[in-house]
């Protein structure tokens, strides 16, 4: 069963380091509805999240820019695949069932079919508390984005 353990961890690894190093979206939007920086100072992680909704408040785009560690960068790629043709709803729903698996190890949703499993790669961030920070900065600076809060979110 160690074997096993060791090869899931090693697969995460990979894709982590995969989305670090060849982040998807990661673009400024020209035509954005809304953004929101994200500043991590305990690590130096900075992003900035740009959002566009359609008329019905539909994500029709989201990405980002800025520069940060793996763990940021690809929890801010794993997202911005993630939340494209969500509504608010939905990617509320989602940001805070990764919020309970990043903080508290909890998948209310798990499944075969869940979208949270593609993102339980970034559950290993909860033994480093440190660590959370960089994992939820995007996903901070995306609810604000949303709501309108186009102000810095600062995690710390």
């Amino acid at each position: 069963m160690s074997e096993a353990v060791d090869e899931l961890r090693d697969l995460y690894q990979e894709v982590i380091l995969d989305h670090g190093r060849r982040p998807r979206n990661c673009h400024a939007m020209t035509d954005a509805t809304a953004t929101a920086e994200g500043n991590n100072p305990m690590c130096g992680d900075r992003l900035t999240v740009y959002l566009k909704t359609g008329s019905d408040g539909c994500i029709e785009d989201v990405s980002f820019e800025g520069r940060g560690c793996a763990i940021s960068m690809a929890s801010a790629s794993m997202m911005t695949e993630m939340l494209r043709g969500k509504s608010e709803a939905e990617a509320e729903t989602l940001f805070a069932a990764f919020r309970r698996l990043i903080t508290e190890g909890v998948s209310d949703e798990a499944g075969p079919d869940s979208e949270i499993d593609r993102l339980i790669v970034l559950s290993g961030v909860r033994q480093f508390p440190s660590r959370v920070k960089c994992a939820t900065l995007a996903w901070h600076a995306f609810d604000a984005a949303l709501h309108g809060r186009g102000e810095t979110v600062t995690t710390e």
